[in-house]
């Protein structure tokens, strides 16, 4: 059956648009209905970041829900990775985060998560997709059975513990002056606070949400204001987080981009050292450096590739028992603690980790030098790739790249897309590559 409404990440899209009040109370009502099981009552979490919209879409999920007998917990904004992790300490029968990750207010989302804080398969949300077309008017509860539906006020102090916990218990971050940006989304009072408590001078950015400014002009999408506020400051080091807190990138104490492929080898070093891989390797997406993989080579660790998204980085760590993983980006996955990436988490493991060895943020997370790295989006659909001229230019690139680069084509799942990217250690002869590439579909989706 083809996906109506679910991505890669849940259901996304523009509020009042693809993302309406009708469509929130279906998958309320939906959702509720499949993850009714067993005696008793059912609970379900919900979330959500700081966008105008997420007020109608809380609302029409908590009559979805309990329209069909589920208790509602409204946990007001939160970070998604804290939503996971309360829908499991919560014993929650399912929990739902509302958010468009690190897209502009105009967009909203819905993300679901089953009771032991992951996301859904594909078959439970294809379930859900097709309960929403159908007419779900006689599997209402009957009027004594609603739902009810309350807010919960400790929430944040919850989530606090929880990632201060997943630091050694004498660990401290006294003497590092952090610029934070909370993107003005979801962790905009419990990142500034945790770091605080940990011992750390914080200096918050992206922290006034107005409904409107999440990700503008801020948060790890944007992050020139941060690295302004760093080298102005003479920080010691910049973090980043998206809307919803389950990216993060850093800044060192020179202005200069720490990105998530950096992050996952500090960690994967780092947790090396202290035994604490459950497998000697990491999973990451096709996008992330070669540099990496090199890296990891040399301390005798393997990079597993998977396709773009998170969900497909998790499913492969389950599969082969990795508990580091990751993307590019900076949604990173630590699964010993979080069952999606948590962009708070990380930067405290990272962090431990200059405070370890006592050294500039720039010495511990500049652990490989980047191949570079290009990258094209053409608009052309994907049947041009089947082309037998568009074929032969991709073989004929892959054979010159050889062993010192890869060429990634990506046909994009929303739009007529293809997204070329190309990396090796000769800079001139990768553009060169992704040129030819792109030029050859463009004149394929012209000839079309």
């Amino acid at each position: 059956m083809a996906r109506s409404y679910f991505g890669t990440d849940g259901i996304r899209g523009k509020a009042n648009e693809k993302i309406t009040p009708e469509l929130a109370l279906k998958v309320g009502q939906s959702a509720g209905l499949i993850f009714q099981r067993g005696e008793g009552r059912h609970r379900v979490v919900i979330g959500k970041d700081t966008r105008l919209s997420g007020y109608m879409i809380e609302n029409a999920l908590v009559a979805g829900f309990t329209s069909v007998g589920m208790d509602t917990l409204l946990l007001g904004p939160m970070p998604t990775p804290a939503v996971a992790m309360l829908t499991r300490s919560m014993r929650a029968d399912v929990g739902v985060m509302i958010s468009a990750s690190h897209n502009a207010y105009e967009d909203n989302g819905i993300k679901l998560f089953g009771p032991d804080g992951h996301k859904l398969s594909d078959e439970i949300e294809a379930e859900i997709e097709s309960l929403i077309e159908s007419d779900l008017t006689r599997r209402l509860s009957q009027p004594q059975d609603l739902g009810r539906a309350r807010r919960i006020e400790d929430v944040r102090a919850r989530y606090i513990e929880f990632a201060k916990r997943t630091l050694p218990r004498n660990m401290s971050f006294e003497g590092l002056r952090i610029v934070l940006d909370c993107a003005n989304g979801a962790a905009y009072r419990v990142a500034p606070e945790a770091l605080w408590e940990l011992g750390a001078e914080v200096i918050a950015i992206g922290v006034d949400p107005d409904g409107f400014n999440i990700n503008r002009e801020c948060g790890s999408t944007s992050p020139q204001a941060l690295r302004q506020k760093v080298r102005e400051l003479r920080a010691d080091v910049g973090i980043a987080l998206d809307g919803d807190a389950d990216r993060v990138i850093m800044i060192d104490e020179n202005g200069q981009i720490i990105d998530g492929d950096q992050l996952m080898a500090v960690v994967a070093e780092s947790w090396r050292a202290q035994n604490l891989l459950t497998r000697p390797g990491i999973v990451a997406t096709v996008m992330s450096n070669i540099g990496l993989e090199r890296y990891l080579a040399s301390l005798n660790l393997t990079l597993e590739r998977t396709a773009v998204g998170d969900r497909y980085v998790l499913e492969r760590m389950r599969e082969g028992g990795f508990n580091v993983g990751g993307e590019q980006s900076g949604h990173v996955i630590l699964s010993d603690y979080s069952t999606t990436g948590d962009g708070l988490v990380t930067a405290m493991q990272v962090l431990a980790e200059v405070q370890r060895k006592n050294q500039r943020v720039s010495e511990v997370c500049r652990r490989f030098e980047p191949a570079p790295q290009v990258l094209q989006n053409v608009r052309a659909a994907r049947a041009q790739l089947e082309k037998d001229t568009v074929a032969r230019i991709i073989a004929a690139a892959h054979e010159r790249l050889g062993a010192t680069g890869r060429l990634v084509i990506r046909p994009s799942g929303t739009e007529p897309v293809i997204r070329v990217m190309g990396e090796g250690d000769n800079r001139e002869l990768v553009e060169e590559i992704v040129a030819e590439v792109c030029h050859a579909l463009k004149d394929a989706a012209i000839a079309a």
